[in-house]
């Protein structure tokens, strides 16, 4: 999204916090098979060392150019309008938003860690980040005092990860498509959003986007916004299955992956105008694909 001309360039551009490490949360051993090997725990606790480690990479930068700027401020959640998170699931993105919060209030000036929204939170100013992955105290302590700013940051990006579920390589982006349809292109012009992005085994970035603030009729941004109008009614067009029906789709799937000189079959019927499928895969395991008319 960030070739995209409502995108413009700002003060944060360029800048990111990534971390990467070689870990066995989540792999495909198995080539025959299209299903990974996951330890759920690890996941979760390599995602949050990996939030963790970009945020604070990506803070100590943008705090850095500030600072040649002649600003003395941290970055916190208050700086980014929106924050949207690689989504495998819904609660653990509220989580992961907690987190953040946490971080802020780790970084905090201990004189304000007592007041507003680090109210009732200062019991845990001594804890350590690395021993509070799964810590329920600091968690639920973190998700209250965060409420209200996941409503309004994070909870609009969710639309389709509620609906559709982890989509993997496009979470992240499906989380700006809600965002953008969530909204008119002059509410959103102008807004940075924060962005977290996370792959298994690992590697993780955290940048930010900046929003066009030219939102007038005809504006590449309104254009975008206006094009994702029907976002809803599209996904209220799914044809919906039987559980049954839904375990001979995947059945056949099992069958033939891995699969040469094949035809899918299927009926076409029920795409999208202009959707790519797989129309064939040869004896070379070259793969063909064609596109339903527009």
């Amino acid at each position: 999204m960030t070739d995209y001309q409502v995108m413009a360039s700002s003060s944060y551009s360029g800048l990111r916090g990534t971390h990467m490490e070689h870990v066995y949360d989540f792999y495909k051993p198995d080539l025959a098979s299209e299903y990974p090997m996951v330890d759920g725990q690890l996941s979760i606790q390599c995602y949050f060392q990996a939030l963790d480690q970009c945020y604070a990479t990506y803070r100590k930068k943008i705090e850095s150019q500030w600072q040649k700027a002649g600003i003395s401020k941290l970055c916190t959640l208050e700086d980014f309008q929106f924050m949207i998170f690689h989504t495998p699931f819904c609660k653990l993105v509220q989580k992961c938003f907690a987190r953040i919060l946490l971080n802020d209030f780790l970084a905090s000036h201990k004189s304000v860690t007592d007041s507003g929204i680090y109210n009732g939170l200062k019991d845990f100013s001594n804890v350590k980040l690395e021993e509070t992955y799964f810590n329920r105290e600091v968690d639920k302590a973190f998700q209250k005092a965060s409420h209200e700013l996941f409503k309004q940051k994070t909870q609009p990006s969710l639309f389709l990860s509620a609906r559709n579920g982890n989509m993997y390589t496009p979470s992240v982006y499906g989380c700006l498509t809600s965002l953008l349809a969530q909204y008119s292109a002059k509410q959103l012009a102008g807004s940075r959003i924060g962005v977290f992005s996370y792959g298994s085994g690992l590697a993780a970035s955290m940048f930010s986007l900046k929003v066009s603030q030219n939102s007038d009729p005809g504006s590449p941004l309104e254009k975008l916004v206006s094009s994702l109008s029907d976002l809803e009614a599209r996904l209220g067009s799914r044809k919906c299955v039987t559980p049954e029906k839904f375990n001979e789709i995947l059945k056949v799937r099992e069958d033939t992956h891995n699969s040469v000189d094949h035809i899918p079959h299927g009926s076409k019927d029920e795409l999208f105008p202009g959707t790519w499928y797989l129309e064939q895969v040869d004896e070379k395991k070259r793969r063909k694909y064609a596109r339903k008319p527009v």
